[in-house]
């Protein structure tokens, strides 16, 4: 991981603000380096996020399925899949209980993890709406829908007190400086993890998109946001709700992880991890 100084970065904005996203990515790109990670060890360490939790139940379903819950087991099957692979794994939620998203960064960090997934299901005010959707952080979204998304998320940030309700994350972009690098290997895993889900039981690709996703913003390390379904919509929520349905998805998901992790490897000249 690359770190750069907040004075280059001043130096070269003059003044921070969502309007300036472009050049604030192009300053980073441009600002020298004052350290630079060297460590080149295999891939070996996923963070997965299951979004919501406690009193941030998420998204609810007509037929009472809840977001919160939905996500945490697919999470839970998907470390399974990757631990029997070598993988270790941190879920920065274990459990039904809230976790502010700024706590979800820094578990995240602390554990130097070498991919961060959070997974999520989506809901929409149009019923027809449905299918599954990736994401990799921007400052600016890639359309109004995905905007909704990244703000609909972005609202749990505000229910976990004080801490939570000051934490800008314009400022986190700033602060943590996700490298060019790590954008271009986020981009790399939401397109193989968007196509892997894109052909369980035949379900609607929504295709990979960018949005200001809070959790995303402060991760050091390449990171996604995975929507599975919509559960404003029946279909979605019905197949959401069927076990075999959520295994098929954490293996997918797998499938991504082990393929993303090759790809990562190799790109630094290492050994391939064991599939």
């Amino acid at each position: 991981m690359i770190n750069r100084t907040d004075g280059a970065i001043a130096a070269c904005v003059g003044r921070s603000g969502v309007s300036f996203a472009l050049a604030v990515i192009a300053c980073l790109a441009a600002s020298p380096a004052v350290s630079e990670n060297t460590d080149q060890a295999p891939f070996a360490r996923v963070v997965i996020d299951p979004g919501h939790g406690g009193k941030d139940e998420g998204a609810i379903g007509n037929n009472g399925v809840l977001e919160k819950e939905i996500v945490l087991d697919v999470s839970r099957r998907l470390a399974k899949l990757l631990e029997a692979r070598a993988i270790d794994v941190i879920l920065t939620r274990e459990t039904d209980h809230f976790v502010p998203l700024e706590v979800r960064t820094a578990r995240a960090n602390d554990a130097r993890g070498d991919l961060f997934i959070s997974i999520h299901a989506n809901a929409a005010r149009a019923r027809q709406a449905r299918g599954i959707e990736t994401y990799f952080v921007s400052l600016e979204a890639s359309d109004t829908a995905s905007r909704l998304v990244a703000e609909r998320e972005n609202e749990a940030l505000g229910r976990g007190g004080p801490a939570s309700a000051q934490f800008d994350p314009f400022l986190a972009l700033l602060g943590d400086m996700i490298s060019t690098d790590h954008l271009a290997e986020s981009n790399a895993f939401a397109k193989l993890a968007q196509a892997e889900l894109a052909n369980v039981d035949q379900i609607s690709s929504r295709g990979v998109k960018q949005a200001p996703f809070v959790v995303l913003m402060g991760v050091q390390m390449p990171a996604a946001l995975v929507e599975i379904g919509f559960l404003s919509n029946d279909r979605d929520a019905a197949s959401l709700g069927s076990t075999a349905h959520r295994n098929r998805i954490a293996e997918a998901l797998a499938r991504a992880v082990m393929a993303f992790g090759k790809r990562y490897d190799a790109r630094r000249g290492l050994a391939a991890i064991s599939q």
